[in-house]
C-alpha cells in the first residue's frame, strides 16, 4: 500500500508538472506565432505590486480590487435581485420536506398502532 501511494503521488506530481509546461509551451507558442510583441497582449490573470507595495490584480486586462468587489456586493444588494429559479427551487424543497415529515410520522403511527 505505501508504494501504491509513493507511485500515484509521483504520477501526479509529474502530470502537474507536465500541464504547468504545456501551459507555458502554449503561450510562447502563441507568442511566435504573432511574429511580433504587441502590448495589448496581455496575459490573461497578472498580479502586480505597485509604488506603495500594495499588489493590484488584473484579470483579462481589467484591474480588480477589493473596493470594485465591495461596489458590486453594495449594488447587487441594493438591486434586490429576484432568482425566480431560486425560489422555486426553495419552495419545491420545503415541499419535499414536509410531505417526507408527514410521510415518516404517518409510518410511525402505524407501526405505533395510534
Amino acid at each position: 500500500m505505501k508504494w501504491f501511494m509513493v507511485k500515484t503521488f509521483f504520477l501526479i506530481s509529474l502530470m502537474f508538472i507536465a500541464v504547468l509546461f504545456g501551459m507555458q509551451l502554449a503561450n510562447e507558442g502563441i507568442h511566435n506565432m504573432k511574429g511580433y510583441d504587441d502590448v495589448n497582449f496581455k496575459d490573461p490573470f497578472a498580479v502586480n505590486e505597485n509604488e506603495g507595495g500594495e499588489l493590484q490584480a488584473s484579470i483579462l486586462g481589467n484591474d480588480i480590487s477589493s473596493h470594485d468587489l465591495q461596489r458590486k456586493k453594495e449594488k447587487l444588494e441594493e438591486m434586490k435581485a429576484y432568482n425566480f429559479f431560486s425560489s422555486l427551487g426553495k419552495s419545491l424543497s420545503d415541499g419535499i420536506s414536509e410531505a417526507t415529515e408527514k410521510t415518516i410520522h404517518h409510518i410511525t403511527n402505524l407501526i405505533n398502532g395510534e
